[in-house]
């Protein structure tokens, strides 16, 4: 009876790392773990820059006529069109002010006629020599005086006019407009600011700093393409592609001292109204011919000390591979230039409890886009 539980003992540890070794070979005890096979894609060649988006036409809405401001026609952040109704200022003061330039006119023109029977008689007495010549040149020359009082008289007219029609600010734009800095009731004028802002929607343009690196690195590989053909990609802050392409349309003639850069500037399309002005994006130009690419999904990058690798399944073990990442495909894709040569099973799920070596049991989840 004393000796059966040794018995049992020494059983066990002879038992025991056979037992063991089973279990480490033992397909239940693999790590689940996701898969996604590394696929080889045409990839364009392109340089990546941080720009931002800028209206084609921005405009500044002032006064231009110092008044009391009788209605804001407008709803912040809506479209408006070329000639719409802003601001009103109240113009009975300003249809006064026409009202006496008609008059000053009126009388303007009497004094006209005045003078030109005036010089007539005067003309008339000098030929029966019954006048004088200085009569008859007094008479002419108050004959254009009185033209010239015409002439001043037309243009305060004038004068008044545009400055009744100024009561009304229209948009010299067609656009979306700005929050409005005054309201109803107020006294604006020349000297009150902004009173609201107005930017154009379709195209837009996007500026980006261009390094002399750059430039020099296309000089001396010998291509030289047409700005106006380089194909335009942007993407946003967070990681989506911009659906529509654009065009380099200028490229600065000088160097920023500064930062020793050229500025470039492309169009791009926004009918959608996507684009914003000022809007801070990743600017990619195709600066050739797509070439095919080893592309894997950005979350199976992991980086070290010893750089940026990969989990990759091998014989149902899991397998470091060191890789290089390249400018990349954009959004959840990783461009790989180094390391894959496509195909592979890349782990992306589960990969806190991955080590290297360790027993898996892939699962295939599909590309990115097709996961939840």
């Amino acid at each position: 009876m004393v000796r059966f539980p040794r018995l049992l003992l020494l059983l066990s540890l002879a038992v025991g790392p056979h037992h063991a070794a089973r279990a480490q070979t033992d397909p239940g005890a693999a790590l689940p773990v996701g898969t996604v096979a590394a696929q080889r894609k045409p990839i364009d060649k392109a340089l990546d820059f941080v720009g931002r988006v800028e209206a084609v036409s921005r405009v500044e809405v002032r006064a231009r006529v110092t008044g009391y401001l009788d209605a804001v026609l407008f709803k912040e952040g809506d479209p408006v069109k070329e000639g719409a109704p802003l601001y009103r200022i109240e113009p009975d003061l300003f249809e006064a002010a026409v009202k006496q330039a008609e008059g000053a006119l009126e009388r303007s023109h009497a004094a006209e006629t005045l003078a030109a029977i005036q010089l007539q008689r005067a003309q008339e007495l000098l030929d029966r020599n019954a006048g004088t010549v200085v009569a008859r040149d007094q008479a002419r020359a108050a004959l254009d005086q009185s033209k010239g009082a015409v002439m001043g008289d037309e243009a305060n007219l004038r004068t008044a006019q545009i400055n009744l029609g100024y009561t009304k600010i229209v948009s010299p734009i067609a656009g979306r407009i700005g929050r409005t800095s005054v309201t109803k009731g107020n006294v604006v004028g020349p000297d009150s600011g902004v009173l609201t802002t107005i930017v154009s929607q379709d195209p837009m343009y996007v500026t980006f700093p261009v390094s002399q690196r750059e430039f020099l690195r296309v000089q001396q590989g010998g291509d030289r393409p047409d700005p106006s053909r380089i194909a335009v990609r942007i993407r946003f802050s967070d990681g989506s592609t911009y659906g529509q392409v654009g065009r380099v349309n200028f490229v600065n003639i000088s160097v920023d001292r500064t930062t020793d850069t050229v500025l470039v500037r492309a169009t791009m399309p926004n009918g959608a109204g996507a684009l914003r002005d000022d809007q801070l994006v990743q600017v990619a130009l195709q600066t050739g011919m797509p070439e095919e690419k080893v592309v894997v999904p950005q979350a199976a990058l992991i980086a070290d000390q010893g750089g940026v690798y990969v989990f990759v399944v091998e014989d149902g073990r899991a397998v470091t591979k060191r890789v290089k990442p390249g400018p990349g495909a954009g959004g959840q894709d990783a461009v790989i230039e180094e390391g894959l040569s496509g195909g592979e099973l890349v782990i992306v799920d589960g990969l806190q409890r991955v080590r290297p070596g360790i027993l898996v049991r892939a699962t295939p989840i599909g590309p990115p886009a097709s996961r939840t």
